[in-house]
Parts: C-alpha cells; sequence; structure tokens
C-alpha cells in the first residue's frame, strides 16, 4: 500500500474537501487519506470484478464519497450520536464506509447477496482499520428474518436500485420503533411514493419528508426519502427471495 504522504500528493482533495465543506462536514488529514486508501482499493478491486461503472477519481468522490455522506441533511446529529445502521445492498461499501470514516461513532453494519463484495469491504474495513463495522454476506430476506437483526436497527439507509415499496420490503424489517429508513434516490419520487404508499403501511412506516438537492458544486439531484417505522413490521414480510422485486405490496 502506498504512503500516506505519497497519496496525499498523488491526488487533488481541494473541491472534495469543498464539498464536504458546503455540507457541513469538515475532512481531516486522517479522513483524507483513509477516502484515498478506499479509492485505490476500489479502482485495484474493480480491474477484476465489477463494483462500480464510475472509475475516476472526481467523479468517484462526488458521486460515490459526498453522495454517500449527504444524508447528513436528513440526520444533522451524526456527530454526536452512536446509531446502528444498516446499509442493505451495500455492493462497493456506499454509503457505509464512508459514513464510517466521517462518523466513526456509527456502528454500522454492510449487508450484500455477493460473497466477492464481501471480501473487498472486509478488505477495505481492514486497511483502513475501521472498527465498530461488519460486512455480512446475505440476502435481506433471509437476515431480515434473524432477531438479531430484525428491527434492532437506529437507521437503514438503502442506495440500491429498486422501487419505493420493493426497498421498503426489504429495509423496513431491520428498523426499530422510531427508527428510519432512508432511501437515496437520483430522480422525483411522487408517483413511486404514490404506488408504494400502502405497501409502506402494511410494513409498519409512515412518509416522514423528503430532502431534494443538487449535490456541491454539481447538477446531480440528489434525492432522500424518509420512512418512520411506527411499528411493527408483520412476521410474513419481508416474502422469501425474489418477490418483493417481482410482485412489490400494493
Amino acid at each position: 500500500m502506498i504512503k500516506e504522504e505519497e497519496l496525499i500528493q498523488k491526488y487533488n482533495t481541494l473541491q472534495f474537501e469543498e464539498d464536504l465543506s458546503e455540507l457541513g462536514i469538515c475532512l481531516e488529514k486522517p479522513h483524507i487519506c483513509q477516502f484515498l486508501k478506499y479509492y485505490e482499493l476500489l479502482i485495484h478491486w474493480n480491474s477484476f470484478m465489477n463494483l462500480t461503472s464510475i472509475t475516476e477519481f472526481d467523479e468517484v468522490v462526488i458521486k460515490h464519497f459526498v453522495d454517500s455522506v449527504s444524508i447528513i441533511k436528513a440526520v444533522p446529529d451524526l456527530y454526536t450520536k452512536a446509531y446502528t445502521v444498516i446499509d442493505v445492498g451495500t455492493g462497493a461499501g456506499f454509503p457505509g464506509i464512508p459514513l464510517k470514516i466521517l462518523f466513526p461513532e456509527l456502528k454500522i453494519t454492510l449487508l450484500d447477496s455477493l460473497n466477492k463484495r464481501v471480501q473487498f469491504l472486509n478488505e477495505v474495513i481492514s486497511e483502513l482499520e475501521l472498527k465498530d463495522i461488519k460486512a455480512i454476506h446475505g440476502r435481506a430476506e433471509d437476515f431480515a428474518k434473524q432477531k438479531v437483526f430484525r428491527e434492532s436497527f437506529d437507521i437503514c439507509v438503502s442506495r440500491a436500485v429498486a422501487n419505493l415499496a420493493t426497498l421498503s420490503e426489504y429495509c423496513l424489517p431491520f428498523v426499530r420503533q422510531d427508527g428510519f429508513f432512508i432511501s437515496y434516490k437520483s430522480e422525483k419520487i411522487k408517483d413511486e411514493y404514490e404506488k408504494a404508499r400502502k405497501a409502506i403501511m402494511i410494513l409498519g412506516g409512515r412518509y416522514e419528508k423528503q430532502i431534494e438537492f443538487l449535490l456541491p458544486g454539481s447538477d446531480i439531484y440528489r434525492n432522500l426519502f424518509l420512512i418512520r417505522k411506527e411499528k411493527a413490521t408483520p412476521l410474513k414480510y419481508p416474502r422469501k427471495a425474489g418477490l418483493p422485486s417481482k410482485e412489490p405490496i400494493k
């Protein structure tokens, strides 16, 4: 692994620092080193397995790193609260790992269905020396049924690409009462929400709010969709593998 000073000299992180400052986040030197190591690991592993189609440094910074931590717009006390967070369908670790780097008090679980991606995540966790974070190989449909995971997280986050009804069935079972499921969306989803309204209610959730914005220094639209968990999710949910996406609750 390249030395930290060499790593910092190799990349221009000024725009990254400015973008995070616009979100009210201070990017300190240890964080910069961790993000740069993360980027280099991402590019290395991406050379022999499909982790992301976005590989240019500046694009990864804005579309993965900054986007991941933009959740501070919805949860402004991330610096001061030790929330338990599960990242469902984390893929290459977004948003979970950037959140852990900047808000180390968070206790984070990364869940992904592909074991090779979990191997990558474990290497990132090890190389960045992150604590109170674990990567788990498995499906949301299975882990949400387990007592240790079900309704035990303050926040469930997901950047996964799926309709809101499907995502709610995967994610709300993990959330404790009065916790939140937060879905990262890249488009306006008024119609999608209307179609998901019944599913959200059945699963024990209630629409809280949407936060619409452009990522700092860009014209990239983002929408954080917040669902509050009001009551326990019926035990039949999530349904067996495949059904939430093939037959969303209507």
